[in-house]
């Protein structure tokens, strides 16, 4: 397994007033796969993922990641494995920096070699290319910040992207136009990639298999497969389906929209 999460808790605050965010979460990923976290809003998915990255050093249980067990506090080299990308594009990258200082940057921290040849090469992976160099964030579309900061995970040639709802602060047409460049990365590059969503259509366009979690727990698992087949028994996963946009109960078609 790629990623390997084994009774998962997190809580914020102390005594009475603490919050369980993440409350006995177990769940795999295999390599090469893309897996969906879905659930609305404070459902505890986004944390799951901030303490896979090490963003959250504050959780018990077991994470390991491509057979290494992780702490709470990760060393350097774990980052040249796993990358994460953000939902805000705009939020995620330095204003005052160029596209190049912004690539450059884990380059150096890393001590890595050909830094030129890196940049160029990833933004063109990430379709932009060279003339986006010495651009700032306030130059660029939405769309574009978020090919950058793809491609600022991508510099680094990990093998796992972590995406945190990396289309809903786009465009419908932009989500689409990201959704279709993951798609391919993952296939050029043979990454795993886990997905964070509340939106289970984005999840049917990217996905292999999925989980769903509401107040912390995780309440159902499937593949994307099962879910278009109409696998889907509990009440809040139902939910999700009805509130995802042109999904119908009624009719056969089910989630073929989705594919």
């Amino acid at each position: 397994m790629m990623i390997d999460i084994q009774n998962l808790r997190v809580r914020f605050g102390q005594g009475a007033d603490a919050v369980t965010a993440v409350d006995g979460v177990t769940l795999s990923v295999r390599e090469g796969e893309s897996f969906g976290l879905v659930g609305e809003s404070g459902s505890g998915k986004s944390t799951v993922l901030r303490a896979v990255s090490g963003l959250n050093d504050d959780w018990t249980g077991r994470i390991a990641v491509a057979g290494t067990e992780q702490g709470p506090k990760r060393q350097k080299g774990f980052y040249k494995l796993c990358q994460m990308v953000f939902q805000d594009p705009y939020g995620s990258l330095h204003p005052r920096h160029t596209v190049d200082r912004i690539l450059a940057e884990p380059i150096a921290i890393h001590g890595l070699g050909d830094a030129d040849a890196r940049i160029d090469r990833v933004l063109r992976d990430v379709g932009l290319g060279p003339a986006f160099r010495f651009r700032y964030p306030h130059q660029l579309s939405g769309g574009q910040r978020q090919r950058v900061a793809i491609a600022r995970a991508l510099v680094l040639e990990p093998r796992v992207l972590l995406l945190d709802e990396p289309t809903s602060a786009l465009d419908v047409s932009v989500q689409a136009e990201i959704l279709n460049l993951l798609r391919r990365l993952r296939a050029e590059h043979g990454l795993t990639l886990v997905l964070v969503t509340h939106n289970l259509a984005v999840v049917a366009n990217l996905c292999d298999r999925l989980a769903v979690m509401n107040r912390g727990r995780l309440v159902e698992e499937m593949s994307v497969d099962e879910l278009r087949r109409g696998a889907a028994r509990e009440p809040y996963t139902l939910q999700l389906l009805r509130a995802s946009q042109g999904y119908d109960r009624a009719t056969a078609e089910s989630f073929r929209d989705y594919a």
